[in-house]
């Protein structure tokens, strides 16, 4: 059965948004609270284990950059593991990171706790129950309303961060001598490397909320730039304070103290010898150690409740958890994550749920590692991220090998639950969700090539997703248009005559043969290759020599009949007339470039009055105008006896043009001529401008004279 249709969420978080979000859920246990009880563990080492896990994310963070970008949609870890590796472990990934984020959010919570304490006896757990409650209602209101909220915790965290580690760093440089700080630090690592190892695992858990920010992509603004680099951003500053800070830690605090302490940043503030005084710089430590837990809870809630909404979405738990409520926000899945965060808290201590929740995350990000190499091997021409790992495919078998050996460091205990959540998860798939899918992985499309079988649907439902995430800033689709030419069909012209039209004009842009051009798009749209919906046709083929796509515009006002078909049926006639074809040819080399301007053909005619806007232009030069949104084009003919005999015998790139303006194509003697920044302009050229309002209002000042 299909996936239930769901209504998407609103595109309102942008760049500081997940640079926030990411920051926030990173920043609160694992700076606040672990550093002592890690460095228990292993010694002064623990430095050096907060370095490492943060060398160690990297290839969870860059292959979950990949994924995010590709297939942006809400529940991040689960979407991805599901598409590449089938529903079951889909339901693996999505059961099991829930468990992960609501186990670290309860952790957060927690630890308001122990700072709260430092000024008012407080009863923990209730108070942390009471957050839970208060942040899923911020949540249900709206993401916007929670990444507000996220942005400034985020800001004054840290800024007291600054603070603690500019004083600290200088307290330890003008009044620690060498032979008290070597002390601090010797013996570095008394476990050996064993016990650096085992606080890698431990402090893991600090930074895996930087990926996050992956579940609640579908809501994040121009995703393919904003996600990866605000992961990144985020992973900078939050190894600098992680690295820098528990160094101030290490060297200030009395060892064996150090280890039992669970507020050191206020102990180690305690410590400092000038600044602020001793109990303002405490209480600023303690309003960045809330305002880091609160956050991280935030973040926490709005990440862990897109897990439900998107399982629920797929049918693998009840589609109750689907629904949006007033707000636009996922209300049934955030009061579910409340309550699982309610028992969490109700029932584990703070240690074990810092060790369980990394296990659980390592695992999750061995199988990310894992996705990112099977959507690469499918070749699904409509897998098209926007960032793509460096290193393919060693970074992810790294990052497969280090999940491995840092589970297998933290003990039995944590490999038996990692063991334990993957059966429930298998027998909740197998008991409940096996029989409402029948969608399979992009596995399945590498298998094809081995000799197995393929889920089509998978390639198009990430077509649906191309055409929702639109077109790249550097996609050419305003120059492809403005250098298009343009057919007006008559009345006694048929499809095929339309194409043989234009594709003897496409031929001599593109150095192939018009009778090849014409039987390839005839041959695609007998085999169903071509889409005809809303009163238009894109017939489409790639080219292995060109260099930049071309298109050609048709428009019928009678209308075409067209004949299509498919593989596995007789051709059949479209459904209603034809009344604008949009020939595309694209170069072979990009396949996701050829991709994405057919979607931004599909969003075009998407517009319930672009046919009739189509037919409704007077002069047929004047159809590029519908197809150009944002922007506008003009032509204009240099002549040596007007105001354009400036532009003679100049390089385009020594033109003084107007900001927002682009030359998208000369003419040149009947021929075409694709301009670079060398190209020099001589008189008779027809130059195609493109440029925003302001900019072409310049334009048409400067030459009014010669504007065509």
């Amino acid at each position: 059965m299909p996936s239930t249709p769901s209504p998407k969420l609103k595109k309102e978080l942008r760049l500081f948004d997940v640079y926030a979000i990411a920051t926030g859920a990173m920043f609160s246990s694992g700076f606040f609270l672990l550093p002592g009880i890690a460095a228990a563990k292993g010694g002064p080492a623990v430095v050096i284990a907060y370095l490492l896990a943060g060398i160690l994310i990297l290839p969870a963070m860059f292959s979950k950059a990949e994924l995010a970008t590709a297939l942006p949609r809400a529940g991040g870890t689960y979407y991805f593991l599901d598409r590449a590796l089938g529903p079951m472990f889909g339901t693996i990934a999505g059961l099991g990171t829930f468990m992960a984020l609501t186990l670290k959010t309860a952790f957060a919570l927690i630890g308001i706790g122990a700072y709260a304490t430092l000024f008012v006896e407080l009863p923990v757990k209730p108070v942390a129950i009471a957050l839970t409650v208060a942040f899923c209602v911020i949540n249900v209101v709206g993401a916007k309303e929670s990444s507000r909220l996220q942005r400034i915790l985020v800001v004054v965290l840290l800024t007291v961060l600054a603070y603690f580690i500019t004083v600290g760093l200088l307290d330890i440089g003008l009044n620690l001598g060498a032979d008290t700080l070597k002390k601090q630090f010797v013996p570095f690592a008394p476990q050996g490397f064993g016990g650096i190892l085992s606080m890698v695992g431990f402090v893991f858990v600090s930074y895996a909320g930087l990926t996050k920010v992956a579940s609640v992509a579908e809501e994040v603004q121009n995703p393919e730039r904003n996600i990866p680099l605000g992961m990144m951003l985020s992973l900078a500053t939050t190894s600098l304070v992680y690295i820098l800070g528990v160094f101030v830690m290490v060297a200030l605090l009395e060892p064996g103290a150090f280890y039992v302490d669970l507020t050191p940043v206020a102990s180690a503030v305690e410590q400092f010898s000038f600044g602020l005084p001793t109990g303002v710089g405490v209480i600023l430590v303690t309003i960045a150690a809330l305002a880091a837990f609160a956050s991280t809870g935030n973040a926490g809630i709005m990440s862990a409740s897109r897990y439900p909404l998107a399982m629920a979405r797929d049918r693998l738990i009840p589609e109750r958890f689907a629904r949006l409520g007033r707000f636009s926000t996922p209300t049934t899945a955030i009061v579910g994550t409340g309550a699982l965060m309610v028992a969490f808290i109700l029932v584990l201590d703070t240690e074990g749920i810092a060790k369980l929740a990394s296990a659980v995350q390592l695992f999750i990000f061995m199988l990310v590692n894992f996705a990112v190499i099977v959507m690469r091997e499918s070749r699904i021409s409509s897998y098209d991220p926007g960032y793509r790992s460096p290193f393919y495919p060693w970074m992810q078998l790294v990052g497969i090998l280090i999940s491995v050996v840092l589970i297998v460091s933290m003990g039995w205990m944590a490999s038996a639950f990692t063991l334990g959540v993957v059966l429930l998860c298998v027998i909740w798939y197998y008991k409940y969700a096996r029989s409402k899918v029948t969608r399979d992985g992009a596995i399945y499309h590498w298998f094809e090539r081995l000799g197995r079988h393929r889920h089509d649907a998978l390639d198009r439902e990430f077509r649906g997703i191309m055409k929702e995430k639109g077109l790249r800033i550097d996609d050419p689709f305003d120059e492809v248009i403005a250098s298009a030419q343009v057919i007006e069909v008559a009345d006694n012209q048929d499809f095929e005559d339309v194409i043989k039209a234009a594709s003897e004009l496409l031929s001599h842009r593109v150095g192939v043969p018009a009778a090849d051009l014409a039987h390839g798009f005839l041959s695609g749209t007998r085999t169903g290759g071509t889409p005809c919906a809303g009163g238009a046709a894109l017939p489409h083929l790639h080219i292995a020599s060109l260099d930049t796509p071309q298109v050609v515009l048709a428009r019928s006002r009678k209308g075409l009949r067209v004949e299509i078909g498919d593989s596995l049926s007789e051709a059949h006639l479209a459904d209603g007339l034809i009344h604008a074809v949009f020939l595309l040819v694209s170069p072979e080399r990009d396949p996701g470039l050829h991709l994405r301007l057919l979607a931004e053909f599909a969003n075009i005619i998407d517009d319930a009055a672009f046919i009739e806007n189509w037919n409704g232009v007077q002069r047929i030069a004047d159809v590029k105008e519908l197809l150009l949104r944002d922007a506008s084009y003009l032509i204009m003919r240099i002549r040596s006896v007007d105001s354009s005999a400036s532009l003679i015998g100049q390089r385009i790139m020594d033109i003084d043009l107007p900001a927002d303006c682009i030359i998208a194509l000369i003419h040149r003697k009947e021929k075409m001529v694709v301009p670079h920044g060398d190209t020099v302009l001589q008189e008779g050229d027809r130059i195609t401008f493109i440029a925003e309002p302001e900019a072409m209002a310049v334009l048409k000042t400067r030459y009014a004279v010669v504007i065509e």
